[in-house]
């Protein structure tokens, strides 16, 4: 067999836009009752995900679940793990660290997706924070060895995820991943809301510019009164 035939007997290459049907798969969403989570909880509800909610404490996260509507359900933390599929960690970055070293075991084997942003804050505006491990997904995947952990979903607005007026979040979320089967999930996950679009953009090594650029989307806001996203051109 020639070097030519050979060639010709290779598979096409994989259409990077053939994504994976993730409709049937239950999310949820730790840190369900703040404002990034809860804006992402019903943004896919509302595209028909079955979404839980979790928080430390139960109460809330039902409160907050009611509120929602869509057929969310609420409960505390290690439930939402254990009953999802896929789970967002949209926890604050003070917390990051201690609530999933306490989840470890009920999220082992799970599809993690951390969207944490490291920042700091001070007088001159918002500045990018860098965890020892890396970034916060680095750091995720150090305390959570045996989950599958993505990073995505870092630069969406709260303002508009929240907001029942806003029809599509005009936006295309950055993935990053290891695995690109697990990165094709939250690619496809993204893409149940209408206007997003999930596109790789690396492995987690990379994840610590994509958290940081949320400081300079906070600086765009406020500059313009905006609440900007990313779109990425030419594909």
């Amino acid at each position: 067999m020639t070097s030519t035939d050979s060639a010709a007997q290779k598979a096409p290459a994989k259409d990077p836009w053939d994504l994976p049907d993730v409709s049937g798969l239950i999310v949820g969403v730790l840190g369900g009752t703040g404002p990034q989570g809860k804006g992402l909880a019903y943004r896919l509800a509302k595209a028909g995900q079955k979404v839980i909610v979790g928080s430390r404490a139960a109460e809330r996260a039902r409160a907050a679940a009611e509120e929602l509507g869509h057929g969310v359900e609420g409960a505390d933390n290690a439930e939402t793990a254990r009953r999802s599929d896929i789970v967002i960690v949209a926890v604050p970055w003070e917390g990051h660290g201690d609530t999933l070293a306490g989840l470890r075991e009920e999220l082992a084997g799970k599809l993690v997706v951390d969207c944490v942003n490291p920042l700091g804050f001070d007088k001159k505006g918002a500045y990018a924070l860098k965890p020892e491990e890396g970034s916060a997904a680095e750091q995720a995947a150090a305390l959570l060895p045996d989950s599958r952990v993505t990073a995505a979903f870092h630069h969406l607005s709260a303002v508009l995820l929240q907001d029942p007026e806003v029809d599509e979040i005009d936006t295309d979320v950055m993935v990053l991943g290891e695995v690109r089967a697990d990165v094709e999930i939250v690619q496809a996950l993204a893409g149940r809301i209408p206007g997003m679009r999930g596109v790789f953009a690396g492995r987690l090594r990379n994840a610590h510019q994509v958290e940081s650029l949320v400081a300079n989307l906070i600086s765009v806001n406020r500059r313009y009164k905006a609440h900007a996203g990313l779109r990425v051109t030419d594909v």
